[in-house]
């Protein structure tokens, strides 16, 4: 595995360098040697936060902890991601698709978690088109943290998304 960190309002000193490689380094079991990996450490006023984003063919695995100790967080990244790989093995490696990042006892292995993932509620609903403000207000007025529409500029279908600090996000496709 090749792991890139990064850091960001902090300096990357070989102490955080050896945690992130020796924490990480546990995932070795589940990818080839080939797979990147890539960290990013920042701090922002007492949140020491880690992000990690591994890509896999056709999926992204990727996980974000924080906590006031920059090393706890590392241990946390790591415990969720291994949960992650475990859980969703069958999703993440369905019909050996996406099997090209993974070592082979990793996908072989029978898995000893089975959470299936199970759809309870589906929702239908008009789109009428509007512009990313107007469906900021729209999500806002239903108290939800997204809401899907259809693009009037565009004429696709968009979600906007609450994000931390009172600020909003906009997911448009990439066609």
């Amino acid at each position: 595995m090749r792991i890139t960190i990064t850091g960001r309002n902090l300096e990357l000193t070989d102490g955080l360098k050896g945690a992130v490689e020796d924490k990480l380094g546990k995932l070795e079991k589940y990818f080839n040697p080939d797979t990147d990996i890539f960290v990013t450490l920042s701090v922002e006023k007492e949140r020491q936060k880690i992000e990690v984003t591994i890509p896999v063919k056709g999926n992204i695995i990727r996980s974000e902890q924080v906590s006031n100790d920059m090393y706890v967080s590392i241990d946390l990244v790591e415990e969720v991601i291994e949960r992650q790989l475990k859980k969703y093995k069958k999703k993440i490696i369905s019909k050996h698709q996406n099997a090209a990042s993974f070592k082979k006892e990793f996908i072989e292995k029978e898995s000893d978690v089975d959470d299936e993932i199970r759809i309870i509620r589906t929702k239908k609903f008009d789109m009428k088109p509007m512009y990313p403000d107007d469906a900021c207000v729209q999500m806002e007025l239903l108290g939800h943290d997204f809401f899907v529409f259809c693009n009037a500029e565009t004429e696709k279908v968009n979600v906007v998304y609450k994000r931390k600090g009172n600020t909003y996000g906009l997911i448009e496709p990439e066609f």
